[in-house]
């Protein structure tokens, strides 16, 4: 694989293509196109080549790619062979909504422990994974090697949260409150603000959608204009 740091963007669809080879993989499909990967992935095929480039030569021209092969390629890139355990700060309705669901579909992370306030909470186990008081947090991550962490405690409480994991040792965390959490260097965060991404789509739908209503329509004109001529 090659050594220079691959684009982001690319970096974010390396599991789409995993996912993807997997299904074929299991299927009993042995080679597939960048056509094809395309049409399944909505991702332009000169883009997927171009992120396959970055590890070196993993087709052959005119015959495509080797799904058995890609896929264990991207398994040991992805890390897939590892399994990381995942800490859940906050098991309110959306904590529990990501433990009932758990990564279950993909084996290398696993929600191995929970961290919430209520008394009620503490000293259960949800799904197979125990409850603590996060008292306990950073003693436990340490304990237990754990990595990462999904933050989803009360926006006030989320920066003094977020210390906690980190004097916990956490290498990254998935930020589902809307504050954006300062940390060091070494701690990754990736912010999911569901509210944002709502108003986002919504703001495609009513702008985009109307410039493409406009366009239509020139067109129309267009063609009328010359089938008068």
């Amino acid at each position: 694989m090659a050594t220079q740091k691959i684009p982001r963007a690319t970096a974010r669809r390396l599991p789409l293509y995993y996912r993807y080879l997997r299904v074929l993989h299991e299927s009993g499909k042995e080679k597939v196109s960048s056509t094809e990967l395309s049409e399944a992935v909505k991702v332009d095929s000169a883009t997927i080549r171009r992120d396959f480039s970055y590890f070196g030569a993993l087709g052959k021209r005119g015959y495509g790619y080797d799904v058995e092969s890609l896929t264990n390629f991207f398994s040991k890139t992805l890390n897939q062979d590892h399994l990381t355990h995942v800490a859940l700060i906050g098991v309110g309705n959306l904590g529990h909504a990501l433990l009932n669901y758990n990564f279950r579909r993909i084996n290398n992370m696993r929600i191995s422990a929970g961290f919430d306030v209520r008394e009620d909470l503490v000293g259960t186990v949800y799904h197979g994974v125990p409850i603590y008081s996060v008292d306990e947090m950073v003693e436990q991550l340490q304990l237990q090697d754990i990595d990462v962490a999904i933050l989803t405690v009360p926006a006030d409480i989320a920066q003094e949260t977020a210390d906690k994991l980190v004097d916990g040792g956490v290498k990254g965390i998935m930020n589902f409150t809307p504050i954006r959490l300062t940390v060091p260097p070494h701690v990754r965060v990736h912010n999911v603000d569901l509210t944002n991404e709502l108003q986002t789509l919504i703001y495609f739908i009513n702008h985009y959608n109307e410039e493409l209503e406009i366009s239509e329509e020139a067109i129309n004109e267009l063609k009328k204009a010359q089938s008068e001529q």
